[in-house]
């Protein structure tokens, strides 16, 4: 049996055409962009012209986009900058959050530099965005709100429009951790009031070690990483050249592509979802599936057995590719947060498939029907 890669919300595999852009910068193409001969020069033109692409593509301005190592390390610059730049004293968040954010949080919470707040999760795993509006009129002082725009392990949409405008309403800075959405949907960044999003190519077909970080030309912050005047002062260090690059490459096949597949993809989502119900009728899925939700994540639940504990080792045994939750805590025994904020006291065993445009129904059917022997 060939390997069935069903967890590309974890990584997606890299594009042939996104690695032959990369490889002239991996290769004769090799000069530091902050040197001044020919070399460099042509460097630095190549991340311009990145910055420009991605720009266009999100509807934002060059001077509003920054290149880090990805979204683990946007969302820290973000949150950091939101506290000690731009004075926010409280942050509203939720316990769903992507460990980068919600690490962060905490860490500023027990510095004691920001009091944190969280909202409450609802039975289908969205958000009680009332109690953000109240919260935030209660609190009546400078305000970080960082939700993320799909939650990773659930698939659960935001409604990032309806919180960008209880943000603005409130004087509030959002930021969104965009990671999962960012190469699959849309973007008007002219017309969104969201201060920061991040992202990370390799969620869409990208190089890994590439991420973005946005931030509204209406905030002035202060440099994230010391030491150099790389990213317009911002981020010191030699460019990963050939990985923005690569990103650039890679937003734009996504944006090229981006109709017919998120289409094809929820489709194949869909259908595996009505395999599953049809194998298993005691099946349940964590979230929203089939109403406000990310088209390339299908997050089941099965009756606690003996078998159902080993289930991702012997879907792994038999060459499938699946998820616990989240890929940053796979191989952790504690289990996902997020799961656990959800139904506090169940005790299901969890499978996260997740899909790309390299999936097939056949790859599908073939994992239900190895399911079926495993449950």
């Amino acid at each position: 049996m060939e390997r069935i890669y069903f967890d590309n919300a974890a990584t997606t595999p890299l594009d042939p055409a996104v690695l032959d852009t990369m490889l002239p910068f991996l290769t004769e193409k090799f000069g530091n962009p902050s040197s001044i001969y020919s070399y460099g020069r042509e460097s630095r033109m190549a991340i311009e012209q990145a910055r420009k692409t991605v720009a266009r593509l999100l509807h934002a301005h060059p001077a509003e986009i920054f290149f880090t190592s990805g979204g683990t390390e946007s969302s820290n610059a973000a949150i950091r900058a939101a506290v000690q730049d731009l004075g926010c004293r409280h942050i509203i968040s939720s316990p769903l959050e992507h460990h980068a954010t919600l690490h962060t949080i905490s860490y500023y919470q027990e510095r004691g530099e920001a009091k944190l707040h969280f909202l409450n999760v609802l039975p289908d795993g969205h958000l009680d965005l009332d109690q953000l509006d109240g919260l935030l009129d209660r609190i009546g002082e400078r305000t970080l709100v960082s939700l993320m725009h799909a939650n990773n392990e659930t698939g659960n949409l935001l409604d990032i429009h309806r919180v960008a405008a209880i943000c603005k309403k409130h004087h509030a800075i959002f930021h969104s951790d965009t990671v999962q959405t960012l190469g699959h949907y849309a973007f008007d960044l002219g017309s969104l009031p969201v201060h920061f999003i991040t992202g990370a190519s390799h969620k869409f077909h990208g190089p890994k070690g590439a991420g973005l970080l946005y931030i509204n030309e209406q905030i002035k912050v202060k440099p994230f990483i010391q030491g150099g005047s790389q990213e317009r002062n911002m981020r010191a260090g030699t460019e990963n050249l050939y990985g923005i690059v690569g990103f650039a490459k890679a937003l734009e096949l996504a944006t090229e592509r981006m109709e017919d597949d998120s289409k094809y993809i929820n489709d194949l989502r869909i259908y595996m979802a009505e395999a599953l119900k049809k194998a298993f009728p005691d099946v349940k899925w964590n979230g929203d599936v089939f109403g406000r939700s990310l088209y390339t994540i299908l997050s089941v639940s099965f009756p606690k057995t003996e078998k159902s504990d080993m289930l991702l080792f012997n879907l792994d045994i038999n060459h499938i590719c699946a998820s616990g939750g989240s890929a940053c805590t796979s191989g952790a025994q504690q289990g996902s947060h997020v799961i656990r904020a959800m139904y506090p006291d169940s005790d299901r065993a969890t499978v996260r498939f997740s899909f790309s445009r390299h999936n097939t129904r056949k790859e599908v059917d073939e994992v239900v029907n190895k399911l079926e022997s495993l449950v």
